[in-house]
């Protein structure tokens, strides 16, 4: 029996603004350890008990094609090879993700147990976590469709539920129904029975039992995955489903397309098994939870960064770059950033999307990009701007190329502050060492590129009447973009 990791890393975690954001969205954050949570999920099955498993596969995930490069780089990082990038060209919720992974992982011949994982999840204790994998795989192998069901430990009204049937084998049993998310006294009693858990979203199905229950409940989804894999395009370890294909499929979630109607009342097929997990899981959905999960000081507090508390208790301070000074808070949420703060009551955090609501009306960029951006060859920070100039301070990865490009409206000075550059200038090509900078004139075909083996780092001056990322003409790019 192989296992087939599948990661979905689809979802832009605006409940975490100001830290998350449409550009840069909380699984590629460390929120929560020393890596990122797409770094932790990716590593998360190392060391799975093989007893009943024969292989365990290299990953595949599943995510969104303006991540590509850094889901790549973060993988690359943790020394995890992926076994393809499926790039969705636009968001169609999960089945349909699920769907295309089904038909990678087939893709040699192979028919795997998936072992299905959202990327911004947090799971503290991973021992129990793969135990849990390696009970599930050869239920899955059977033909069952299992999900894990998380043990409540509040009476949460912002999570699905499952109710629990009759005993299986060990800790599995048949799923008797999925329960939509409760009011807070049907929450309150689903606790005290202990006949429910709450609705993880994490699964392991065979992926031919996959495609057949999709071709049973779901069959225009089904057509839509076919016919936009078909149509497929790949480089290097990027997989691109058809594009027009993918953008006519249908939305909806794997609870919704095939296990809701296999567990329907009158229609149950005990087909669908669940395993309880008690793993400390959280699925981070709120800056709330990171406080729950959090290490906290004598006064219930959970700091990140330099942060320096006076009579505060019970309080998340996150400090990314500045000291950050708190007097008299308690229940208190304080997220600060190079370019905005948050500052919040703990208990109505939700309301965060509220804010990026309104940042979205207002046409403010805030609501979906960081200062510091990241491309595939590094990553840039404004450090500076005003109506006619702006300056970012640049890092170029070795071996990284910008794409020879030219502007309209800016002219711009490169000032090496550490490494090697190779400039294209017009018909120019030279190298810019440390302390030494180069002038890039209005209209100038140009391009920058990092020969050697360190990083690159360089400040940028923009001049001009208009310095806006869209005032770039691309000639060639590495990239694809």
């Amino acid at each position: 029996m192989i296992v087939q990791p599948i990661i979905l890393c689809g979802g832009s975690g605006t409940r975490l603004w100001p830290l998350s954001r449409e550009q840069y969205p909380k699984q590629l954050l460390c929120l929560a350890g020393e890596v990122s949570m797409l770094q932790a999920t990716a590593l998360r099955l190392n060391n799975l008990p093989l007893s009943t498993v024969d292989r365990l596969a290299a990953p595949i995930l599943v995510g969104n094609e303006e991540y590509r490069f850094l889901m790549a780089e973060q993988l690359r990082q943790v020394c995890v090879t992926a076994g393809g990038m499926l790039l969705e060209p636009c968001g169609r919720n999960t089945a349909p993700a699920l769907t295309l992974a089904a038909m990678v992982a087939q893709g040699n011949g192979e028919d795997p147990v998936l072992a299905i994982m959202p990327a911004d999840h947090v799971i503290q204790d991973e021992a129990a976590f793969r135990a849990a994998v390696a009970e599930a795989a050869p239920l899955a192998d059977a033909g069952k469709l299992v999900t894990f069901g998380i043990r409540p430990t509040a009476p949460e009204t912002g999570y699905g539920y499952i109710r629990l049937g009759a005993t299986l084998t060990g800790t599995a049993c048949q799923v008797d129904r999925f329960v939509e998310k409760p009011d807070t006294a049907t929450a309150e009693a689903y606790l005290a029975s202990g006949q429910y858990l709450w609705n993880g979203g994490i699964f392991v199905i065979k992926a031919s039992v996959w495609l057949a229950k999709m071709a049973q409940y779901r069959p225009d989804i089904l057509t839509a995955c076919e016919q936009a894999f078909t149509g497929r395009q790949q480089d290097m370890d990027f997989v691109r489903p058809d594009k027009a294909a993918f953008a006519a499929c249908p939305s909806d979630s794997i609870d919704y397309a095939v296990l809701e109607p296999l567990t329907a009342e009158g229609a149950n097929s005990g087909e669908v098994a669940v395993l309880p997990l008690d793993a400390q899981w959280s699925d981070l959905g709120a800056w709330s939870a990171l406080w729950e999960i959090g290490e906290k000081d004598d006064g219930g507090n959970v700091f990140k960064g330099d942060v320096l508390a006076v009579d505060t208790q019970n309080t998340l301070v996150l400090a990314q770059g500045r000291l950050v000074a708190t007097v008299g808070l308690k229940d208190v949420v304080v997220v600060e950033t190079p370019d905005a703060i948050l500052v919040a009551d703990r208990h109505q955090i939700q309301k965060v999307k509220e804010v990026v609501g309104r940042l979205k009306v207002e046409k403010r960029g805030e609501s979906h990009a960081h200062r510091k951006v990241y491309r595939p060859w590094g990553w840039y920070d404004s450090i500076d701007f005003g109506s006619r100039f702006q300056v970012k301070r640049i890092v170029v990865n070795p071996g990284g190329v910008l794409s020879l490009q030219m502007h309209h409206h800016r002219a711009e000075h490169w000032i090496v502050v550490s490494g090697t550059a190779r400039v294209t200038k017009g018909e120019e090509n030279f190298l810019v060492t440390e302390n030494e900078s180069t002038y890039i004139p209005l209209g100038v075909t140009h391009r920058l590129e990092n020969p050697g083996k360190l990083p690159l780092e360089m400040i940028e001056v923009q001049s001009g009447s208009y310095l806006g990322e869209d005032d770039i003409v691309r000639f060639e790019d590495r990239y694809g973009r």
